[in-house]
């Protein structure tokens, strides 16, 4: 509602206009005029006034039908109406309020009734336009807020399809940055962690499924928060493997140290686990390999089915390094010994030929813990 509010006197007679305008302005109110009905609502779509102070009895069109136009009209606001007659009768009451009518005063207008009523009705109309207002805002705030949860369930489930092979905070930077990019194929040295369960071949041949089942998902629930806690990369997890990369997507200033140190907390992990399996008859062992090198990776696949993927000779080293360990050993590249002997104690293994290599390879076992 406007301020000061704007009141429309509606009446045919000069005088009684010239009189409840002279009061209205008197109170600080704005006033416009209307002579008849057809005149008034020609003003109140050209206006839309606050209050309007309608006379029933005019030529043309009275206040009754003036009143029941008003009211039908859906293109305008709520506006209050006071009937203003020179009648007592409740007939004439009665009509007035049945078409829409808001209150009433009769002529000769009292002064401070008109005052009270005034006020009266703009109170009113000052309420409505608030609970509208909020009304209006509700609704945007609604409409925008639907928006916002079904990007918010678009973002989750994005980031939960990404974390299915990237660390979470990778995950969760591409789809708040929007940026896949860093997914495209790329060249770049990386240390690749391979570990596996010795034994495990003869195991699943000799058990039931539901016991390999049972093994494999406490096996996984037990080294994939490891994964997670060091911000590697879970490449991929076949049967009982792991290859978990380190230094991309997203580069790491210690990438070999976090993969030792990684593969220190996943040989601890295990060794609980083999404790609980040998109790129950399941003779399975834990090994791992690391190695260093360059390698291309990025998305290979197909529109329904993506996968973040690396290629090169560093893979197949790490993945012979884990073939080549005993339970209990993690046996890392010269690189990755280099990079990690002032945290870990290692002892020599010696140079190795490995299958699929050509020459033979230094190897070396993590015999130590991580120093603090």
């Amino acid at each position: 509602m406007r301020s000061p509010a704007l009141i429309l006197v509606v009446d045919d007679v000069a005088d009684n206009v010239e009189i409840l305008q002279m009061r209205l302005e008197a109170q600080g109110y704005t006033v416009a005029t209307a002579a008849d009905g057809v005149e008034a609502l020609e003003r109140i779509r050209a206006l839309v006034p606050d209050l309007v102070l309608l006379d029933i009895m005019m030529p043309r069109m009275d206040g009754i039908e003036t009143l029941k136009r008003l009211k039908s009209d859906q293109s305008l606001p709520f506006i209050p109406v006071i009937l203003v007659t020179a009648k007592a009768d409740a007939t004439d009451v009665v009509a007035g309020l049945e078409s829409g009518g808001d209150d009433y005063l009769t002529k000769p207008v009292d002064h401070a009734a008109l005052s009270a009523r005034v006020r009266s009705m703009l109170r009113i109309k000052s309420l409505h336009d608030m609970v509208q207002q909020q009304k209006a805002e509700l609704a945007e705030w609604n409409r925008t807020l639907e928006q916002r949860v079904a990007a918010q369930l678009g973002e989750i489930e994005r980031v939960g399809r990404l974390k299915q092979f990237l660390a979470p905070q990778l995950a969760e930077m591409i789809v708040s940055t929007g940026d896949e990019s860093i997914l495209d194929f790329h060249r770049r040295d990386i240390v690749v962690v391979f570990c596996d369960l010795r034994g495990f071949t003869a195991f699943a041949e000799t058990s039931e499924p539901e016991e390999v089942i049972v093994v494999l998902r406490e096996y996984y629930g037990a080294l994939g928060p490891l994964v997670s806690r060091f911000e590697g990369m879970l490449e991929a997890f076949t049967g009982d493997g792991l290859m978990i990369i380190f230094n991309d997507p997203l580069p790491c200033p210690d990438p070999a140290e976090r993969a030792v140190r990684l593969a220190v907390e996943m040989r601890a992990a295990a060794s609980e686990l083999l404790s609980r399996w040998r109790r129950r008859g399941f003779q399975l062992g834990f090994g791992v390999g690391v190695a260093q090198g360059y390698a291309t990776l990025g998305r290979i696949g197909f529109d329904e089915r993506m996968h973040y993927t690396s290629m090169g000779t560093v893979t197949n080293l790490a993945a012979r390094l884990c073939a080549e360990a005993q339970d209990g050993q993690i046996l890392v590249s010269r690189r990755v010994a280099a990079a990690v002997e002032h945290i870990v104690r290692l002892e020599e293994i010696g140079n190795l030929t490995l299958k699929g290599l050509s020459q033979p390879v230094a190897v070396y076992n993590v015999a130590g813990e991580i120093a603090p």
